[in-house]
């Protein structure tokens, strides 16, 4: 779905450090990123920036973009263009038309989305969710998956969902929101105080006993790999405790979504330490109170980032039986299968591929 499409959208990774700027055609990217410093604090500087940086990859386009499209954090109206109150973005304060300034300045469409859906929209259309099946086809399989949840592990906890090749945006735009749903460990918290950067410095906190809160994730994994001096087994159980707090919101959301999962994010590169505590979660039972046990996913689980498990789970199990009364037989697919994996693209690359899809998307409505 619009790997051969001839036409061009701007591109935005909008970071509290850096503006990049860049153009997608056919799902590449069809110039050298541009880089500008962030403005956070100054409104008009900020607008100047944002300006100057799509003016500057227009003169480098072989012909007219047809759409601006990239993701800005929320909270905000993302359907009208309008960017609310940012913690990190003061000049943002009181709410913004962006989307509409940018589209009176360029004379063309403005699309604006959240990380976590276009992440899980870029999966869906040119990343994990084709390749998924496209392996089933070539393993001999008839099934076909059609539905996402994308879920990201960084300085928040980010997700997207996406069923049939549409983004679930929701009639509020809180569609795919799984950082506010309730923390497993902490039932007062919301999930993301266990899913996130802080999270992981929290926990190798509270299990070391050590006071360098100035430790990153990287320097706690590096713990954990045996790489730096530090309490390995409390950086190995900071990632696993992550896993299994985002586990039981996977759970959650997969019981309606039903799909592929892909994690992507800046935590990512710890998947070897996360997925662990997602399988256990996404693998235990509940119960009932006469005393019946079931899976708290109806479906099995398979880890495709091992070799095996991604082998066991592109095998068909599926039986046939006779219509009653009849020697006819009919296909019974009896076994529930979803998959579990890391996103191969990296979630900037997946993020502004699905910036670009999901422009593709509404002009062709």
């Amino acid at each position: 779905m619009y790997e051969h499409d001839e036409r061009i959208v701007m591109t935005l990774d909008a970071g509290g450090t850096n503006f990049v700027f860049s153009a997608i055609q056919g799902y590449c990217e069809i110039i050298k990123p541009i880089n500008r410093p962030a403005v956070v604090d100054d409104l008009n500087h900020c607008l100047s920036v944002l300006v100057e940086g799509f003016e500057e990859v227009k003169k480098h386009l072989p012909k007219l973009p047809v759409a601006i499209s990239f993701a800005f954090p929320g909270p905000a109206d993302y359907e009208h263009g309008v960017i609310g109150d940012l913690p990190n973005f003061p000049a943002f304060k009181g709410g913004v038309a962006l989307g509409p300034y940018l589209k009176k300045h360029f004379q063309i469409p403005v699309f604006i989305n959240n990380d976590g859906n276009l992440f899980a929209y870029g999966e869906a259309l040119a990343g994990t969710l084709p390749e998924i099946n496209r392996l089933l086809k070539k393993h001999g399989s008839n099934k076909i998956y059609r539905n996402l949840l994308g879920v990201t592990f960084g300085t928040g906890f980010g997700a997207g969902v996406v069923i049939n090749n549409y983004l679930l945006s929701g009639d509020n735009g809180c569609g795919g929101d799984v950082w506010i749903m309730r923390n497993k460990k902490y039932p007062d918290m919301i999930t993301e105080e266990s899913v996130s950067i802080r999270a992981i410095r929290r926990v190798y906190g509270e299990l070391s006993h050590e006071k360098k809160l100035s430790l990153t994730p990287k320097d706690i994994f590096d713990i954990a790999e045996g790489l730096r001096m530090g309490n390995r087994q409390a950086a190995v159980e900071s990632f696993r405790e992550l896993g299994e707090m985002a586990g039981d919101a996977i759970i959650r959301a997969l019981n309606i979504v039903d799909g592929i999962i892909v994690i992507g994010g800046g935590l990512s590169g710890a998947a070897k330490y996360i997925l662990p505590g997602i399988l256990n979660e996404m693998n235990r039972h509940i119960g009932t109170f006469t005393g019946d046990s079931f899976p708290s996913l109806q479906m099995e689980v398979y880890n495709l980032t091992d070799v095996n498990e991604l082998e066991k789970f592109l095998q068909e199990k599926n039986n046939t039986v006779e219509i009653p009364f009849s020697k006819e037989l009919v296909r019974y697919s009896c076994q529930k299968k979803v998959g579990i994996t890391v996103s191969s693209l990296g979630a900037s690359n997946a993020i502004a591929l699905g910036a670009y899809a999901f422009a593709l998307s509404h002009l062709d409505e």
